[in-house]
């Protein structure tokens, strides 16, 4: 009598899913982090993924209603990129809030901004995974 064997599986990977009071506290949180990085209106608008007018206004009043998946993605990059530049600069103000709008020669001298501007989700995600890597192995940026 053989003993059955188990089947390997392969855990399939997911995006994690915000719920809604953590998607509403991300919004508050990336519009104080956006006041910090001297983005405008319309820069953060673009960097929101087209956000109305009327909704980004809402946004800055704390008024922050249901907010859907793609976006709530948008602001965890946005709070990752921020967490890896704290990482990388510490409590030096003028590094941490100051970068977004500097040249960065792994950008072909883009800044980060201007890199993210676009509203592609993929930009976003490369500026993401290019800090986490400063992070990982101590380079400048």
């Amino acid at each position: 009598m053989s003993i059955p064997q188990q089947q390997k599986t392969v855990p399939t990977p997911s995006a994690p899913s915000l719920t809604q009071l953590e998607a509403q506290a991300a919004a508050r949180a990336v519009v104080n982090l956006f006041r910090l990085w001297n983005v405008t209106d319309i820069e953060a608008r673009d960097l929101l993924g087209g956000l109305p007018r009327h909704t980004w206004s809402r946004w800055k009043a704390r008024d922050i209603g249901p907010i859907r998946r793609d976006l709530g993605t948008r602001l965890s990059l946005y709070l990752g990129i921020h967490s890896a530049l704290r990482l990388i600069f510490g409590n030096d103000r003028d590094r941490l809030y100051g970068r977004m709008r500097r040249g960065n020669s792994a950008f072909g001298g883009a800044s980060v901004l201007e890199v993210i501007c676009n509203g592609q989700m993929l930009d976003l995600w490369r500026v993401r995974q290019f800090l986490h890597g400063a992070c990982v192995t101590h380079r400048e940026i």
